[in-house]
Order: structure tokens, then sequence, then C-alpha cells
């Protein structure tokens, strides 16, 4: 068994606000496992939108939307300092009173999710990263039962690719209920959910179109759009059109917001469904009630996902189904550059931050 240190390197968010509230530090205490926990040695953890949002405070309330307001607007758990990161891979290296030490030595991938009930609803769900900490740090402490080991040969930082943007786009297309032969279009389509998203349509069998910005197109054709309109490209309306053949769009899976909402809504066909999980262009967007109830539309919410989608998503995985898309790695102590590279959007899939010593290790090519 592994002698686990009493400090840490680690990255802590100390208050909402800019890139200067995000502070690495080589002496944080590493995490006392509890009974029922695991404690994971971290090797890699995948980068969102929802790190940066949460930081921002830019999730506003239902009375003000430009509100300073984290992820749970109902019964904040968000406290700081916090150690922010959901995508963790790493080895378990210590378990708490009731945990076999069998498990001492496995590779897992963490569901980030906090379930708070027994059941699949995601009415009061919370994740690790704001309800308690999370993976940008060199040691992460979890409840057992959330550390998964993955039959693959993917490396760490490949599977810190998928666990929340896949996740997400798991959620999403189940609710809206994508089906086979169905076609869907994707907006944000090479990020992190965008591009699970449509890896997620084809394991469904269905047709992906991806909405992106210029010179991405290429990208998103290997993961598997059947074809790729990109922001500028005319009559944003007629260009889905021809993309798609003038066949009808069945789903809308919505990661941008802003002012093309009412396009998408036209864009759908009678009865068609949009469903959303992020608001990259914007979150207030502007509805005309006429077109969705004269259409038969439905709108959908998302945002994580269940036991049971996490489940599935391990299967895609495991059945190779779905591929990683590393748009870059970074040491953890270069977190602000991460981030920033992060927010300029100029990546395809996701990017990966790593503990120092684990980047010095690949670096020496051990």
């Amino acid at each position: 068994m592994m002698t686990v240190p009493d400090t840490m390197a680690a990255v802590r968010l100390m208050g909402h606000g800019g890139l200067d509230k995000l502070v690495y530090s080589r002496d944080v205490p590493v995490p006392r496992v509890a009974a029922g926990e695991v404690l994971i040695k971290v090797s890699a953890c995948g980068m969102n939108n929802t790190d940066v949002w949460v930081r921002e405070g830019a999730y506003g309330t239902e009375d003000d939307p430009a509100a300073v307001s984290t992820w749970r607007r109902q019964g904040n758990t968000l406290t700081f300092p916090r150690i922010q990161g959901t995508d963790a891979v790493g080895h378990i290296v210590a378990v708490g009173e009731g945990i076999d030490e069998a498990r001492i030595g496995e590779r897992v991938m963490v569901d980030f999710s906090i379930y708070n009930r027994e059941d699949d609803s995601l009415a009061d769900i919370d994740y690790m990263g704001h309800g308690r900490d999370g993976g940008y740090a060199e040691y992460m402490a979890l409840p057992a039962e959330n550390a998964h080991v993955v039959a693959t040969d993917m490396s760490d930082v490949e599977l810190a690719t998928f666990c929340c943007a896949y996740l997400t786009a798991e959620r999403m297309l189940m609710r809206a209920r994508l089906a086979a032969g169905e076609t869907v279009l994707v907006t944000g389509a090479s990020g992190g959910v965008g591009s699970g998203i449509i890896q997620l349509a084809r394991a469904r069998g269905a047709v992906p179109i991806a909405f992106t910005a210029p010179g991405k197109e290429h990208a998103m054709l290997d993961i598997g759009a059947e074809a790729v309109v990109t922001r500028g490209d005319g009559d944003f309306v007629e260009a889905v059109s021809r993309a798609a053949n003038g066949k009808p769009i069945d789903v809308v899976a919505d990661l941008v917001g802003g002012t093309i909402f009412n396009d998408l809504l036209k864009i759908l066909r009678p009865e068609g469904r949009y469903t959303t999980a992020g608001a990259i262009a914007g979150p207030v967007v502007q509805l005309d009630l006429r077109t969705m109830y004269l259409k038969q539309l439905e709108l959908h919410g998302s945002s994580q996902g269940s036991r049971a989608d996490f489940r599935k998503l391990i299967g895609y995985i495991e059945d190779g189904k779905i591929r990683p898309l590393v748009g870059g790695v970074y040491p953890l102590s270069e977190f602000h550059k991460a981030q920033t590279d992060f927010i300029r959007k100029s990546f395809v899939g996701k990017l990966v931050v790593v503990p120092d010593a684990v980047r010095r290790a690949a670096c020496r090519g051990t």
C-alpha cells in the first residue's frame, strides 16, 4: 500500500469572479477518507463549461437572470474554498470503513453526481466539484459507489474526456427520445457535449447534423456528422435545410441558445423535440409561444444524468461505440492557461488537466 502524504497540490476556487479566484497551492490538506468512501490519486480531470459558469456565478436566479448565483439555485451547497473538477480518473490508494481493501489499486472513472435520492430522479441532484471537492487536485475522496472500473485500454487522459459531457449528452437524447433513423441538429457541436451527442446519436442509429464554427467541418464529419453547417453560412434555416437534404429535423440538441433560439424552433418539424443543457451564446432568449403550440413542439431542459445513464455510458465506452476527443492537455500548475484556452473554444472535444507529476512522468516516457 502506498504512503499517502498529508498535503497535495490543488486548484481552489476562492469565490465568484475572474481567473484570479482560482488559486494553485501545493500545501492543501489531502482529504480524509470517510466510511463508505475511497481516496483516489488523480491522474487526469476533464474541463467543462460548468467550471467557468460556477466561477463567474453566471447562473442567475428565476427572478433575476443577471444575479450572481451558482449552479444549484435552490439549496446552494457551494462553499469556498472549493476544488472544482468533475471528470476525474485515477487509482484508488485508500479505502474507508466498510470498503474492501481489495479495491486499492483499481483504476476508476468517477461518476461525479451527488444524487441525494435512491431513485433516478434528478430533482435534487448535485455534483462533486460543487457540493464537495472534485478532481483538480492530486487526491480526491468520494463515495465508493461512484468509483467505476471501466474495461478499456484507453489512457487516463482519454478516459477523462467522457464523464460530464457524454453523461449530459446521453441524458439529453434520452429525454428527447431520439430514435434510429431520426435526424438531430446539434449546436455547439465541436465542444465536449456536442461531440458526445454526435457520437451517441450515431450509436442509436440516428443521423446528426452539426452546427459549429468555420474550420471545424472535417473534425465533425470525422466523428460521425452527416453534414455540417457553419456560423455565417448565409440564412441559418435554409443552410440547415440544405444540409439535411430537405429531410425533417426531428430533434434539436441545443448548447448555444442566444439569438438562434427561435430559428431552432422554426427548423423543427411539427411535433419535433427541442432539448438543451447549455447556452454559451446567451441564456435569455425570446420565445414565440405560437410557434411552440401551433407546431405541437416539446421543449426539454436537461442537466447531468442518472445512475442508469452513467451505466449506459460505461457500456458505450467498453463496446467501442464512442471515442475520446482530446483537445489539449495541461499541467495543474498552468490551470489559468487551460481555462483561458477553454474559453476561447478553438479546440475540438475536451481539454484535460493532469497533476504536474503525471505530466513530468509522461514527458519522460514513464
